[in-house]
């Protein structure tokens, strides 16, 4: 090799080093800390709040639990750090949280232009709107002047403007910091009508003093694809993030579960061994260790099950699966293979 060539090759293999310190840096930090910083909702019944004891729970918080079962085998390691929207995004750039798993809708711009990644979507939403019965409104079209609580630094804005523009409707946009704040402007009566992410709108139902009073119109007016997210530029924590959801339904549509993964291990099913680690070692180039889905599963459940528990027909919202079926059931939740 010559001299020159002995150079650039040094340089190359000092560019790739510090490439791939760079990418496992989230991941050391995590395991060096000895805990998980995950960004959630500041209270959102289903997805991240926490109950009279202080824990919290959720879909959204079941994914942080997920990352610390598989990094360290204790879903149990994990800081939750409630975010508003406003502030959600600019505390996942700025390194104060390792991961936000928030309700948070994966668009273009977010994605390209933000500095982050996000790893999957763990829900499948879409925007409507909830009003009292006493209005006496079956349809968004009805809506003409009507004012609307919406909260700030969410997709909504956007939303809401797009759909009265086109459908050529008036209305006035009141604006609130914080989802309390718009379920409360619509219980005081400073708006007519409450618009959000449909899930949310379940979840904040719930906090009205007679939610039997109000009721959601039938239009979805958009596509919200809610999902976790990480900082771009680290590929490894990426992967660890986005494999930890995979891994979830892949168990779900395995048929693995909480109380049967233990009996599930020894059998003749390829694809149970490999999700299990039996067989062969696909944690290896994640940094973690090869039963990291089998903790995930042991320790958190599969996706159907953190579904049902948190937001489905085993929770107070009793959401249908819907969209988020698994694919052979007719939704959208649809792993790549561990192979």
């Amino acid at each position: 090799m010559t001299g020159k060539g002995r150079t650039a090759f040094l340089v190359a293999a000092t560019l790739t080093a510090g490439l791939s310190q760079a990418q496992a840096a989230t991941l050391d930090s995590v395991k060096e800390r000895g805990m998980l910083k995950c960004g959630v909702n500041s209270g959102l019944a289903g997805f991240s709040i926490p109950d009279d004891k202080g824990v919290w729970k959720g879909l959204d918080v079941d994914l942080c639990r997920g990352i610390a079962a598989a990094i360290f085998n204790d879903a149990g390691k994990v800081q939750y750090i409630p975010l508003n929207a406003k502030e959600r995004l600019t505390a996942l750039q700025s390194g104060e949280i390792d991961v936000l798993s928030r309700n948070t809708t994966w668009t273009s711009s977010r994605d390209t232009e933000l500095g982050v990644n996000f790893t999957g979507v763990n829900y499948y939403d879409g925007q409507g709107f909830l009003i009292n019965k006493g209005l006496g409104v079956t349809s968004a079209r009805e809506l003409d002047g009507a004012a609307i609580c919406i909260q700030s630094g969410t997709t909504t804005e956007l939303n809401v403007a797009d759909y009265f523009r086109k459908h050529d409707i008036s209305y006035t946009a009141v604006v609130f910091d914080t989802s309390d704040q718009t379920v409360q402007g619509l219980e005081a009566g400073r708006c007519d009508v409450l618009t959000s992410d449909l899930s949310q709108l379940y979840a904040l139902r719930t906090k009205l003093s007679k939610p039997d009073e109000a009721v959601a119109l039938p239009e979805v007016i958009s596509k919200e694809p809610l999902g976790p997210s990480v900082r771009q530029g680290d590929d490894q924590w990426f992967n660890v993030v986005k494999w930890t959801h995979f891994a979830m339904v892949n168990a779900e549509e395995l048929g693995i579960t909480k109380a049967n993964v233990d009996s599930m291990k020894g059998g003749n099913n390829q694809d149970v061994r490999r999700l299990l680690g039996e067989d062969s070692d696909f944690g290896k180039g994640m940094g973690l260790p090869k039963d990291w889905a089998y903790r995930i599963i042991k320790q958190v459940g599969n996706y159907g099950e953190v579904f049902e528990t948190n937001v489905g027909q085993d929770s107070p919202l009793k959401i249908d699966r819907g969209l988020n079926a698994l694919w052979t059931e007719g939704g959208l939740q649809y792993a790549p293979p561990i192979r």
